[in-house]
């Protein structure tokens, strides 16, 4: 390839990844749930998730960004309510994914909105769960901490009362009991 063709590949994937930033600064989400399991030492299962959320006439845009990130699944929300179209989500899980491939790509291309401070939170929290912090009570209680600040109009818990069970006895963040 020479190195005009090069630098034209560069530039068209340069604005890819620019074009996947806006996006999830509009339709993205990162989020963080906590649900009792008792099938886990410490009770609890900690749920990073990365979201990209369309109808369906636009799933050909999570399929892009599916394609871009090169992993990931994308599933199919039927709507129940009054609006006409099912929606679409565009779901990476895999924490090996989420610290290998999401967070490197937004770290290196920076959300713009307030959506990047639940992103710094989500990459904290991951960066906890890799040093293995989410096994014991200190750690979860960071975590549920971090958790508890993220995506404050959609919180992200189970339910008031998982927050109640995680938090202990809390009504602020700064009064927090141990666990």
């Amino acid at each position: 390839m020479s190195s005009k063709n090069q630098s034209s590949a560069d530039n068209q994937q340069e604005r890819l990844s620019w074009w996947i930033v806006g996006f999830v600064d509009g339709e993205g989400t990162f989020s963080v749930s906590i649900n009792k399991n008792s099938t886990t030492s410490s009770g609890w299962q900690i749920f990073p998730e990365f979201v990209v959320t369309q109808g369906a006439k636009s799933k050909f845009s999570l399929e892009e960004i599916q394609k871009f990130f090169q992993c990931g699944n994308i599933y199919i929300n039927r709507r129940q309510d009054n609006h006409k179209e099912n929606l679409f989500r565009f779901c990476v899980r895999s924490q090996s994914d989420l610290r290998e491939r999401i967070i490197p790509f937004f770290l290196e291309h920076p959300l713009k909105t307030a959506k990047k401070e639940d992103f710094n939170k989500f990459v904290e929290i991951l960066r906890l769960m890799e040093r293995k912090k989410h096994l014991n009570k200190d750690g979860l209680q960071e975590i549920s901490k971090i958790a508890a600040r993220m995506n404050r109009k959609s919180s992200r818990w189970k339910s008031s009362e998982t927050r109640r069970q995680v938090l202990p006895n809390s009504t602020k963040l700064s009064e927090v009991e141990k666990i």
